[in-house]
């Protein structure tokens, strides 16, 4: 596994989304260094991990619920002391999933634009519909590169900045690399079918909600549902940010994460 790492003092592991790598983080990452020893990582088949043997993916071929303890399991061998981790979209369920299964190797938990089920279901409206996501799996297969692209333009529809952030991550996309067709697909399937909800209600981690107000993918109530059954988190929605506030808001963004971070917080169990 690839991981970038700037700056020096507590640890922060930052974990991207479906279909980008750690470079998305790479201004943030600088801003955040002046205080936290700053780790982005390349999950497995992205970015410069994509070439590397240990990114042939070991879940290939399991459910999505098994492929996301796969990559857990990854990251708890490669930190092995407590971290603070930070995790967007797809990395959000990472990240969720990490604290779940290896409480003590997260101090405090960051989740940006996230949700414990992406998909919509008769019980949980604040999602996509499946027929949304099923229909990106199969353009998947028939060309890629225009897939990511336009799952880029939905993630920053509606964001102020909308065409220049565009170019801007259109920009990061392939610069590390082609992704790994597996990862991609693996990636999918765990955005199309797990579901985190009866999980995450035993998270007592300090956990900070960053919700984009415009965000159509994941929609700022689920991060408000999140903050109902999770003892320890608090909501801050950045007006007239969509799917990818750290970067359309950077400089808000760092200061509500430094901010959180600094905090000195009780843990209250059930």
């Amino acid at each position: 596994m690839h991981i970038e790492m700037i700056g020096s003092g507590a640890p922060l592991v930052l974990i991207h989304g479906w279909g980008m790598h750690g470079g998305v983080w790479r201004d943030i990452a600088q801003k955040l260094a002046d205080e936290f020893c700053v780790h982005s990582v390349d999950l497995p088949g992205f970015g410069l991990s994509a070439g590397r043997a240990s990114a042939q993916p070991s879940a290939v071929g399991l459910k999505p619920d098994l492929q996301l303890d796969a990559i857990v399991d990854e990251l708890c061998a490669t930190f092995a002391s407590p971290v603070n981790v930070c995790g967007w979209s797809l990395g959000g369920q990472i990240a969720m999933r990490w604290v779940v299964r290896e409480p003590a190797k997260v101090s405090k938990l960051v989740l940006v634009a996230t949700t414990p089920c992406f998909t919509e279901r008769e019980d949980w409206l604040f999602g996509m519909g499946a027929e949304v996501l099923e229909k990106f799996a199969a353009e998947l297969e028939q060309n890629h590169a225009a897939t990511l692209r336009r799952f880029i333009s939905l993630q920053l529809r509606g964001s102020e900045n909308e065409r220049e952030l565009l170019s801007q991550l259109r920009a990061q996309l392939l610069s590390r690399g082609e992704p790994d067709m597996e990862a991609l697909r693996g990636g999918l399937a765990m955005l199309r079918d797990v579901d985190q909800r009866a999980e995450v209600v035993n998270i007592n981690h300090a956990t900070l909600l960053i919700a984009g107000q415009r965000d159509k993918l994941t929609p700022p109530e689920a991060s408000y549902y999140l903050a109902q059954v999770m003892p320890n988190a608090q909501v801050v929605e950045i007006e007239g940010a969509a799917h990818a506030p750290f970067l359309s808001h950077p400089s808000l963004f760092v200061e509500h994460v430094k901010d959180f971070l600094h905090e000195k917080h009780e843990r209250h169990e059930r």
